[in-house]
């Protein structure tokens, strides 16, 4: 239909020559003849051969009749008029393909930019891929967005698995994939729409991939597979990355766990060898000193084995999923309990406790809310001057009760908010001055949280304050 269209406006527009040269504005057959060349070089520029050719053929017959004698008829045998149609055809041809051929460079030119704007947005895609899911699956997906292609298969070697994108499927071609992946070979069906090309890193093949949708150059689907190559390669590397870190944590953690143990147990323990010291030294001091030094160790044994019982739990808080036996449970008589079980790390250290009006009993791990603060109240004793209160505000909300700590330090920097809850982070400006795992706050945040509450902080330059969240219905229980 356009082509129909295209040819019916040439033959127009030499109709509208010939009237204009013949009756409007008279003129010489020279002239006219410019007329009909310039009109054919439009056309040929315009349209295509085809239409130019047509047009030269209608150009050479209204010119031999209007404008040259014998005027009103046809005679070929003249030789002007075969000079005429032959100049009308030449210019229609060399302009047509002129034209034609600035055309295909033309859209040559924008294809190759759409090209490379699409590796480059592929390239771009590929360092910014996160770790909401598997790379390789958000690789092929972003992969078929961007150069619009029906579907996508990778088979990557060293997983042995196949992820797929795009809007239709690639039936049958698994084979032709772990061929590529195994062997570097290729393979296409035109027919299909389909190609398959090996993903090498050097000259090792590491992955296939498949592709279905419009053709490309070599020089992209190479393109595509080094970006596809190189993206594989980095998510290998973080991979790795991940593993190491991942093993210097879990050495880290063995090691803090040890300083903390040997630290926390010296007093109790201390205490201990103390008393049974001075009731071997001397076995005939009164009853009273024999029942106090006794019962000096009795307590100081206590205290060690909630410290064993404490570090274990820490440990294994730490690497595995929070399990919680809830039962009713008073949680103003559990913070009462923790400050008398930290009562040595206290001291004469100033502890403000202050207790909400309403019964706090509510159904909680007491094990579990027991550690976690006491770890809130061990960090704000850690990082509180000596002579300044530590406060712990137990209020009762309509839907949470609330426990706050509250020490007088120098504060968390707001960059440093968000980090202090992650697993081993310990700020760079006391790790050195205040001991210390890293691991309180997590495994508190994570009791708060399987017990469906929270834990959060607020701070500023003199005051912390730690809000351990825990509702007052619990729905279920968090395993």
């Amino acid at each position: 239909m356009a082509l129909a269209v295209r040819i019916i406006a040439s033959l127009a527009g030499v109709g509208l020559v010939t009237v204009l040269g013949y009756t409007v504005f008279p003129v010489n057959a020279t002239s006219v003849g410019f007329a009909y060349v310039l009109l054919v070089l439009i056309i040929a520029t315009l349209g295509g051969f085809v239409e130019a050719l047509l047009a030269s053929i209608a150009a050479t017959l209204t010119f031999n009749f209007f404008f040259l004698p014998p005027v009103g008829k046809l005679t070929i045998a003249d030789p002007q008029n075969w000079v005429a149609l032959f100049s009308f055809l030449v210019t229609s041809l060399i302009a047509s393909r002129l034209s034609a051929e600035a055309k295909r460079r033309t859209r040559d030119a924008l294809k190759s930019k759409q090209d490379v704007e699409r590796l480059y947005t592929f390239s771009r895609t590929i360092l910014l891929i996160d770790n909401s899911e598997s790379f390789p699956r958000q690789l092929v997906r972003h992969l078929a967005e961007i150069f619009q292609l029906d579907a996508v298969m990778l088979y990557e070697r060293r997983t042995e698995e196949f992820h797929r994108a795009g809007p239709s499927d690639l039936d049958g071609i698994n084979d032709q994939l772990r061929d590529a992946a195994l062997l570097g070979t290729s393979f296409a069906d035109s027919a299909r729409h389909r190609v398959v090309v090996a993903i090498r890193l050097g000259s090792e093949p590491i992955a296939g991939l498949a592709l279905q949708g419009a053709a490309m150059p070599d020089s992209v689907l190479q393109g595509i597979a080094n970006l596809v190559a190189i993206g594989l390669e980095r998510d290998r590397a973080q991979d790795l990355s991940s593993q190491v870190e991942a093993a210097r944590k879990g050495e880290k953690l063995r090691t803090t766990l040890l300083d903390a143990m040997a630290h926390e147990f010296k007093t109790p323990l201390t205490s201990v060898i103390a008393a049974t010291t001075s009731l071997l030294a001397d076995p005939d001091q009164s009853r009273e000193s024999r029942n106090e030094l006794l019962k000096i160790a009795d307590q100081e044994a206590t205290h060690l084995r909630e410290l064993i019982d404490d570090a274990v739990e820490m440990g294994r808080l730490d690497g595995a999923q929070i399990e919680v036996q809830f039962e009713p449970s008073n949680v103003a008589e559990i913070v009462r309990e923790v400050v008398a079980a930290m009562q040595p790390d206290i001291d004469t250290r100033p502890v403000e406790i202050v207790l909400g009006d309403a019964p706090s009993v509510i159904a909680v791990d007491r094990r579990l809310v027991r550690l976690a603060v006491k770890q809130l109240l061990d960090n704000a004793l850690k990082y509180s001057p000596p002579n300044e209160p530590v406060r712990v505000h137990v209020h009762n909300g309509t839907e949470m009760i609330t426990v706050a700590v509250t020490d007088h330090g120098q504060g968390i920097s707001e960059q440093e908010q968000s980090r202090i809850f992650d697993r081993l982070y310990r700020s760079p400006g006391v790790e050195r001055q205040v001991p210390g795992s890293g691991l309180g706050l997590s495994i508190a945040q994570n009791i708060a949280r399987a017990h469906h509450g929270d834990l959060t902080v607020t701070s500023r330059p003199g005051e912390t304050v730690f809000r351990l969240m825990l509702p007052i219905e619990q729905k279920g229980t968090l395993k």
